[in-house]
């Protein structure tokens, strides 16, 4: 009999929870810095560029573990479009967690704007100069940023759903960063 994990290991459910707080505070920083001309927005830009690249890189870790240990696996009783709807939702939050952050490093170099990071660690252009393509990949950033925010209410809401409607444990997969792993029998 194989036995299957009903928890996400500890490295993956820190990943997780960091990668959490650093989307939601990137959201809001995105939302506060074009929303404002204040003198505020240099320092904004200059996180929001730093936050970005923690975020590409803790994305690549993550899924560099997600498909080495793999995820539990859901309960046998969800049906089968929330199991498609979850698998889809997921391959697209790895995508705009690698792709946004990526679109924005690109968006910079094609402008031509310094890409410095961390206060002072400069990264290469990854595009040569085009002002069409900034204005492209600018919009491309801006508008898949609302995807990004719609898609993240959307995890929480099922999160939510699995931690007080089905109570399938679906939620206690992720919930903690303790290390207590329970094995089970997969079916």
């Amino acid at each position: 009999m194989t036995q299957a994990h009903q928890r996400f290991n500890p490295l993956q459910r820190l990943l997780h929870w960091l990668m959490a707080i650093c989307i939601i505070a990137m959201l809001f920083i995105g939302v506060g810095m074009v929303s404002t001309i204040m003198p505020k927005y240099l320092s904004l830009v200059s996180i929001h560029k730093s936050l970005g690249i923690a975020i590409l890189a803790l994305a690549l870790i993550r899924l560099v573990v997600r498909l080495r240990h793999g995820a539990p696996p859901l309960p046998l009783d969800l049906p089968e479009p929330m199991k498609i709807a979850a698998r889809l939702s997921h391959y697209a939050l790895y995508a705009l967690m690698i792709g946004m952050p990526l679109i924005g490093w690109a968006m910079m170099s094609a402008a031509e704007y310094p890409i410095v990071v961390f206060g002072g660690w400069r990264l290469p252009p990854i595009l040569p100069q085009s002002d069409s393509l900034h204005a492209l990949l600018w919009n491309a950033h801006y508008y898949l940023a609302f995807a990004f925010f719609a898609l993240v209410l959307m995890h929480i809401a099922a999160a939510l759903f699995h931690a007080f409607v089905r109570r399938d444990g679906v939620f206690e997969t992720m919930a903690t960063l303790s290390g207590d792993e329970k094995v089970m029998p997969a079916e």
